[in-house]
């Protein structure tokens, strides 16, 4: 299983509103997220707006992809590309980047 990490930037007048969505992610998005390879999925989120995303995955780009096929993930993203900076209109998963993984303690 490979561990993958992104940042993404959430606009601080939306912080409460944000957090609010994700205690009810829909289950069709959570089945989606399972069916596509997303494991121990976790997002973590600073109050000066910095959002850390983890999870598992055999393979993210893979995991990315699968995602983006689904109607479930395009509505959700449409909604919630409005709670991210510097998108300029884009979906946020597009922005989903990984970080390099320089030290891992098992």
């Amino acid at each position: 299983m490979r561990r993958a990490c992104f940042l993404l930037k959430v606009r601080q007048d939306r912080l409460d509103e944000y957090r609010d969505r994700h205690r009810a992610v829909w289950p069709e998005m959570r089945a989606a997220l399972t069916a596509a390879g997303w494991g121990n999925y976790s997002l973590f989120l600073r109050e000066d707006g910095l959002l850390v995303g983890y999870l598992e995955t055999e393979d993210f780009d893979a995991s990315l992809a699968a995602m983006a096929g689904t109607e479930v993930n395009a509505r959700w993203q449409a909604e919630m590309a409005e709670f991210f900076e510097a998108l300029d209109g884009a979906a946020p998963d597009t922005a989903m980047v990984p970080l390099t993984e320089v030290f891992h303690l098992a």
